[in-house]
């Protein structure tokens, strides 16, 4: 049995090494440095997705649950805990300059509030700084409900995080 409330799919655009976690109707959360994780970072009031690639399409794969998971094991490479906070209800994974062709189900699935968002990546060395015609990195984003807390680094092993922390 599974807590699982909801999965999701997709490929999502990637333009100047990042995806978009946002709200339309407001801030996710404070503003948090690129350099703190090198893998997730909160500006201008969006959770960002540093990836690998400059342009591009990455995999992501969002998972729902009601209360926290287990982490994902295996391969990932990076997995980095952050809080997120919907004001609307709609914190969606989003493209920064594109569309997505199929939306991923909403993290804020609970309607608004705080959730706990757990970042999973693998292939970020695979294809740095080139624009690939296809797919050389993955994500995994878990969400369930939870209040607002400090950012955990759960794994750090690829290296083009540990550049982008030592910038």
């Amino acid at each position: 049995m599974t807590d699982k409330a909801e999965w999701g799919s997709g490929s999502v655009p990637v333009q100047y090494h990042q995806f978009d976690i946002s709200d339309e109707d407001g801030p996710t959360g404070p503003d948090l440095d690129r350099g703190h994780n090198g893998l997730v970072r909160v500006a201008d009031g969006v959770t960002i997705v540093m990836t690998g690639i400059h342009t591009g399409d990455v995999d992501v794969t969002v998972t729902l649950h009601e209360t926290e998971p287990a982490a994902g094991s295996g391969d990932w490479q990076d997995i980095v805990e952050i809080s997120a906070h919907s004001t609307s209800g709609e914190l969606m994974v989003r493209g920064m300059m594109d569309d997505l062709d199929e939306e991923l189900p909403a993290l804020s699935f609970h309607g608004p509030g705080d959730y706990r968002l757990r970042v999973h990546a693998r292939g970020r060395d695979t294809a740095v700084d080139l624009a690939p015609d296809e797919v050389t990195e993955w994500y995994l984003i878990q969400a369930w409900p939870a209040p607002a807390q400090k950012v955990t680094v759960l794994r750090q092993t690829d290296g083009y995080g540990a550049s982008v922390r030592t910038r």
